[in-house]
C-alpha cells in the first residue's frame, strides 16, 4: 500500500528536518533531487517520491494551490532555505501568483521574523528573475 500513514509521517519529517537544512547552509549545498538521495539512501528516495509527492501532494483535501501557500508557509517560518527555491517555483507551477508569493514572505516577516523573511526574498528573488517577474506583479507598499 503506498502512502502509509507511517510513510507519510517518515517523509514528513525528512522535509522538516532543521538539521538537514543547516548542514546544507554549512556546507553550501543546493536543493537534492531524488537523485541525490537515492545515490546514499534508495528507501529514503522512495519515501520521498511515493509518500511524500505521490501520496500526500496528490491528496484532494487541499488543491496543489493551497498545499504550496501551506509549504511555502511552513518553509519561511522555519528558515528552510534549502528547500524554498524547489517549492517556491512549484507554488507558482501550481498557481499561486507572484503578488501572492510576496505577501506571503511580507506577512510571515511578522509572524515568523525578519531573517526568516529576508531568506525568502533572496530566494524568491532569484525565481522571479529567472522566470521575468517584475515589480508591475507585485502589490505595492502602502
Amino acid at each position: 500500500m503506498h502512502g502509509t500513514r507511517r510513510d507519510l509521517i517518515i517523509a514528513a519529517l525528512w522535509a522538516a528536518s532543521p538539521a538537514f537544512t543547516e548542514e546544507s547552509k554549512v556546507m553550501g549545498t543546493k536543493s537534492m533531487n531524488n537523485e541525490d538521495i537515492g545515490a546514499v539512501s534508495p528507501a529514503l528516495e522512495h519515501y520521498t517520491k511515493e509518500a511524500l509527492m505521490h501520496g500526500l501532494w496528490k491528496r484532494a483535501e487541499l488543491s496543489p494551490r493551497d498545499r504550496s501557500i501551506v509549504t511555502v508557509a511552513a518553509l519561511i517560518a522555519r528558515m528552510q532555505s534549502n528547500e524554498m527555491p524547489y517549492y517556491f517555483a512549484l507554488a507558482l507551477d501550481n498557481g499561486v501568483k507572484p503578488g501572492e508569493l510576496s505577501e506571503i514572505i511580507t506577512h510571515l516577516a511578522f509572524y515568523s521574523g525578519w531573517p526568516n523573511a529576508m531568506a525568502a526574498v533572496s530566494v524568491a528573488r532569484e525565481i522571479f528573475r529567472q522566470r521575468g517577474i517584475g515589480s508591475d506583479h507585485l502589490p505595492p507598499a502602502k
